[in-house]
């Protein structure tokens, strides 16, 4: 795909979203389907399913996913696509390359062994390695963007409210 048909798959959609804002909104879910044992949520991904478990550091056999890692996957992914069609947009070419996501997580929070050591990632870090010939400069605007425009990056940068409810039956 070139520049040229990315601009004509996405003219029209920003077209409506511009005259329309209300179709521009739109809502994405998961669903996880809990085990007997209540030690891992099956997820369907839409591709495959996927078992979730304790990751070995909270006593998990290191045999399902671990849902931390998942976050970093989803992470890689978004940023690599978007970097892709970034990258098309602005007319640098990358012939390949890699996107690596690693987080700093200190399991005492998750298995309440210190109310000082916090629940989750304290440090997420995002890494580009690129085949390009791009210089400096194009290579700053494509990060810039990529950083911009990608969903989950910003999501966690910003931390959105969020809300839990239940229903037991």
């Amino acid at each position: 795909m070139d520049a040229e048909d990315l601009k004509s798959l996405q003219a029209p959609l920003k077209a409506r979203y511009k005259d329309d804002p209300a179709t521009a909104l739109i809502t994405l879910s998961a669903e996880g389907r809990l085990d007997g044992d209540g030690l891992a949520c099956s997820v369907e991904t839409g591709k495959a399913l996927v078992e979730a478990g304790l990751h070995p550091a909270t006593g998990g056999d290191g045999t399902q996913a671990c849902s931390g890692d998942m976050l970093l996957q989803a992470l890689v992914a978004c940023a690599g696509v978007t970097l892709g069609a970034v990258a098309t947009a602005i007319g640098v070419d990358v012939r390949a390359g890699t996107v690596k996501a690693e987080g700093d997580l200190d399991f005492r929070g998750t298995l309440g062994v210190s109310k000082e050591a916090p629940v989750g990632f304290r440090d997420i870090r995002l890494h580009f390695d690129l085949e390009t010939d791009a210089d400096e400069e194009k290579l700053a605007t494509l990060l810039k963007l990529t950083e911009r425009y990608c969903v989950v990056y910003q999501t966690l940068r910003a931390g959105p409210p969020m809300t839990v409810t239940h229903r037991a039956g």
